[in-house]
C-alpha cells in the first residue's frame, strides 16, 4: 500500500495517535516531576505488614534499570524534577517504540500466513 494512500484513508486514526503521543510526552515530561513523592500501593502495604525491610536488604533490581527509581542519573542527580520529567520522556519513548516492534511484529505474522494459506 502506497503510504500517500495509507495516510489518506486513516487521517482520522493517524491524527488521534499523534495527539496521544504529544499528550502522553507532555504529561510525563511535564507533570510527572510534580507527583506524590509519598510510596506507592505497594510500597505503603510493605510498610504496614513489615516485609518491605526484608525487601531493602538484598540489592533491589531496579538499581540495574536504565532510569532507576523514575530519575536519570539515579539517586545521585541533585535535580529531581528534570531527572524525573526526562525519565518520562525516555519511558514514553521506550513504550511507543516497543508498541511499534509488536505491531509490526504482528502485521508480519499476517502477511505471513496469508500468502502460506491455500488458495481456494
Amino acid at each position: 500500500m502506497e503510504i500517500k494512500s495509507f495516510i489518506r484513508e486513516n487521517k482520522s486514526i493517524l491524527i488521534f495517535l499523534i495527539a496521544a503521543v504529544a499528550v502522553s510526552i507532555v504529561l510525563a515530561t511535564f507533570v510527572s516531576p510534580f507527583a506524590s513523592s509519598s510510596p506507592d500501593g505497594l510500597e505503603k502495604v510493605a510498610e504496614d505488614k513489615g516485609f518491605g525491610k526484608k525487601a531493602e536488604e538484598k540489592e533491589p533490581a531496579w538499581r540495574n534499570s536504565p532510569v532507576p527509581d523514575y530519575v536519570v542519573g539515579g539517586e545521585k542527580n541533585e535535580d529531581k524534577k528534570w531527572a524525573t520529567g526526562l525519565a518520562g520522556f525516555i519511558g514514553v519513548l521506550i513504550t511507543i517504540a516497543v508498541t511499534l516492534m509488536v505491531c509490526l511484529i504482528v502485521r508480519g505474522i499476517r502477511a505471513f500466513s496469508r500468502e502460506k494459506s491455500p488458495v481456494e
